[in-house]
């Protein structure tokens, strides 16, 4: 080509050296033009043909090729692969040439398999074991990998060294190399752990307090571990601290099937009493405790005859007290209420009485999972006991305010 171009320079009076400087010019913008045409055409033509048909097909695995851009870089090889086919048009630079061109070609080449490694762990978590054993790390690992390789082949093709010579000469930095993946190394092991032990899967709500992550893992990378908070900001974990500290994995909760309801409330010690006989023909009408009631009535009147009990006073032999019955009530409550889980551990305790009162403490399940619904499931509960609490002539310990003082002042003035 340089030829005719000389020969056609010559005839339009240029000729010596000048002849051989333009025809040179005039090669490398012909070239030039030919490997922007065939990146038009690659890019403009093709990909959008290509664009049309993925976007139109149902197959969902080829958008995740688009998504990631692996055809669009692949094109980027078609200009290099022009240039280095006519490097032989400039004898004196072609060695150069093609060696830029190589080069280029490989840092392409990589870019495409590592935009390959990103599309197969997006079509893994399309499954549903990549929950339990996400890939990520792996092909991170297996990313950085292709880096360091393709940097020591990119640099062996410029200075026309072999890359064995560079291979070879790896032990000698190994040292190095721990130092700047330190973090990575770290990751990879834990990655290994945590996948093993099967102790984080995506979609976890795990609880790290040192971190301030409170909320759903949405990713296990080989450095990181993003947690969506419940706030909907994101926290970022180093992996290898799943390890190294402590955190709750709330997993469990999820799996059995039920939601811990575990709060307390305050009984005032002063209206705990024995039940009199009208209080106890009062309770016998709500409708919870009717059969309980009746029962313990007639058990303790029968076990007081048999002892020969002095019932006159309500300190001899056995009675019921207001704040027993009302246990009975709480726990009937619970049992007979659709929300709440009775395969489950299912309490209603009394807790040591302390200078806040007696405290009454309800741990149960809810059969809801679901925040919002646990949330109004306690609410409904709590509501309905502290209403229903002044029934049992029972009244919540809570500490004096501003209108008890109130209203003592304007007793005593009276």
């Amino acid at each position: 080509m340089v030829e005719l171009l000389i020969k056609w320079i010559e005839k339009m009076g240029i000729t010596g050296d000048w002849a051989i400087y333009v025809s040179t010019a005039l090669s490398a913008v012909i070239v030039l033009l030919l490997a922007w045409l065939s990146n038009i055409v690659a890019r403009k033509i093709i990909m959008r043909v290509l664009n049309t048909i993925i976007r139109k097909s149902q197959t969902k695995w080829d958008d995740v090729l688009l998504k990631h851009r692996v055809f669009e870089r692949l094109s980027h090889l078609v200009p290099a692969l022009v240039i280095y086919a006519f490097a032989g048009v400039f004898p004196q630079a072609e060695v150069f040439i093609r060696k830029l061109c190589m080069a280029y070609m490989i840092i392409i080449g990589l870019l495409v398999v590592n935009s390959s490694l990103n599309v197969v762990v997006d079509i893994y978590r399309t499954f549903e074991i990549s929950k339990q054993r996400p890939i990520k790390g792996y092909v991170q690992v297996a990313q950085i990998f292709l880096y360091v390789i393709a940097g020591i082949f990119v640099i062996a093709t410029l200075i026309g060294k072999s890359p064995w010579y560079f291979l070879s000469g790896l032990g000698a930095l190994t040292a190095v190399l721990l130092l700047v993946f330190r973090d990575s190394i770290l990751g990879l092991v834990t990655s290994i752990q945590l996948s093993t032990n099967n102790m984080v899967q995506i979609g976890d709500w795990i609880e790290m307090p040192k971190y301030g992550a409170d909320g759903d893992v949405i990713d296990v990378s080989l450095n990181t571990v993003k947690v969506q908070n419940f706030d909907k900001t994101i926290t970022t974990i180093p992996t290898y601290a799943l390890m190294s500290d402590s955190f709750k994995n709330w997993r469990g909760m999820s799996e059995s099937g039920g939601r811990r309801i575990k709060r307390a409330i305050n009984i005032d010690m002063n209206s705990v009493r024995f039940c009199t006989k009208e209080m106890l023909d009062r309770f016998e009408k709500f409708q919870l405790i009717i059969d309980h009631i009746k029962q313990k009535r007639k058990e303790i009147s029968e076990f007081n005859k048999t002892h020969d009990i002095d019932t006159s006073s309500l300190v001899n032999g056995r009675n019921m007290t207001n704040l027993g019955t009302f246990r009975a009530y709480i726990i009937a409550y619970l049992r007979n209420h659709p929300k709440i889980h009775n395969d489950m551990t299912f309490l209603v305790r009394y807790l040591s009485p302390a200078k806040d009162g007696m405290p009454i403490e309800i741990y149960v399940f809810s059969n809801d999972q679901v925040w919002a619904n646990y949330e109004a499931i306690q609410a409904d509960i709590f509501d309905h006991i502290l209403a229903v609490l002044p029934e049992f002539d029972l009244r919540v310990f809570q500490n004096p305010t501003g209108n008890d003082f109130k209203k003592l002042a304007e007793t005593v003035d009276r």
